[in-house]
């Protein structure tokens, strides 16, 4: 009804009032021509995509970082005593507790001595009665040596005392001897340390009975350690003496330096691993006997790009960054690139794949952009 009703209205005006009517169509063709040009516009903004959006940048720089591999050491103390009887028995005493200082030639513990003392007192009476034995012999030549001299007895009876007496000095000695060794022997009942140091952990007690197999404690003196560091047998051919090997801790921070000391010539059958071994200082007592830590072996130094470590995100356990690249228009747009990232120096990655010297990292916003899109890179001055 309504167009009717503005058609008919139009022939009316046409009618009675021509000239109007020329102005309203007039102006009905103009607005159709300023609509249809503002669609052409909108059409052409559309065609020509997003705009570019502003990000920060930084330009990666080649710097020489070390080659560097880590490994599960084991740290074993260069001073440490295993303490193990030297006779068998029972214990009957402990004088001390782990983690307590000791000096050297303490006591530690006592193992009954009660039948090595029966067996020392059974030799001493048997010296004695031996020495009584050599006084009458040597009274005996005397005395024979005497009518001897007098021409009373012959010279073999001379010879047959004097052997005599020889034979029971002898005999003296021999269980002097014994004797001694004896008291040698009951001294090893009474356990002592073999050097000042800390008492380790002391896994016997009272009433245990223990043989020269046993290990009653430990005694380490503090000082230096050595770490014991297992490398694979790929990487065996680029060792050598003098490698730096750093301990660090689970934050990467170094903990101590050192340098290889000893390479294995031989492979561990069971891990196909290769022993080499670093001295490492322990000053301030910070490292234990028998800790794991991180031994980091530096093969050597190269150049690597570093990015900031705001730069790099991790999805799925694998690392990314976005670099900002001139495309054919003049222009820049972002593309995500997969990193292979070593250690951190400062607060920098080093990239060991994905990104090269000279490229534009962006560092800011990175979680509003999608791999494609214009952006305008700003180079950031921090």
């Amino acid at each position: 009804m309504g167009f009717v009703t503005r058609a008919i209205g139009k022939m009316i005006m046409s009618r009675f009032y021509p000239a109007t009517a020329s102005v309203i169509l007039s102006g009905t063709a103009l607005l159709t021509l300023l609509f249809a040009a503002g669609c052409g516009k909108g059409k052409e903004a559309n065609a020509a995509g997003p705009h570019a959006m502003p990000v920060n940048v930084m330009t990666a720089k080649a710097q020489e970082v070390d080659d560097a591999t880590d490994y599960v050491a084991t740290l074993k103390s260069r001073d440490s005593a295993v303490v193990m009887p030297q006779v068998e028995g029972i214990i009957t005493q402990i004088f001390v507790h782990s983690g307590e200082k000791v000096a050297a030639g303490a006591p530690i513990m006592q193992i009954d001595p009660a039948k090595q003392q029966a067996t020392v007192k059974s030799q001493e009476s048997a010296t004695a009665a031996q020495l009584a034995q050599v006084k009458w012999a040597q009274q005996n030549y005397e005395r024979v040596s005497g009518l001897a001299s007098a021409g009373v007895v012959s010279k073999q009876d001379l010879d047959q005392a004097r052997a005599t007496l020889d034979q029971a000095q002898a005999q003296l000695q021999s269980l002097g001897a014994q004797v001694n060794e004896q008291q040698v022997q009951l001294h090893y009942y009474q356990v002592v340390a073999p050097r000042a140091g800390i008492v380790g952990d002391v896994p016997v007690r009272v009433g245990d009975r223990v043989v020269t197999t046993t290990q009653l404690t430990t005694v380490d003196r503090p000082g230096s350690l050595e770490a014991y560091v297992y490398i694979p047998i790929e990487k065996s051919a680029e060792l050598k003496m003098n490698l730096p090997v750093q301990i660090v801790d689970g934050s990467g921070v170094s903990l101590a330096s050192s340098r290889i000391t000893f390479i294995s010539p031989q492979v561990d059958s069971a891990t196909q691993t290769v022993l080499v071994k670093a001295t490492i200082a322990n000053a301030n007592d910070s490292l234990r006997t028998a800790q794991f830590i991180r031994a980091r072996v530096v093969w050597g130094s190269r150049d690597k790009p570093v990015v900031p470590v705001i730069a790099v995100s991790r999805i799925g356990g694998l690392y990314f960054a976005f670099v900002a690249e001139s495309d054919e228009k003049g222009g820049y747009v972002v593309h995500q690139k997969p990193l292979q990232i070593g250690q951190i120096v400062g607060n920098d990655y080093v990239v060991l794949d994905g990104i090269k010297p000279g490229d534009k990292v962006v560092i800011s916003g990175t979680q509003f952009l999608i791999d494609g899109i214009p952006v305008i890179p700003q180079e950031s001055k921090s």
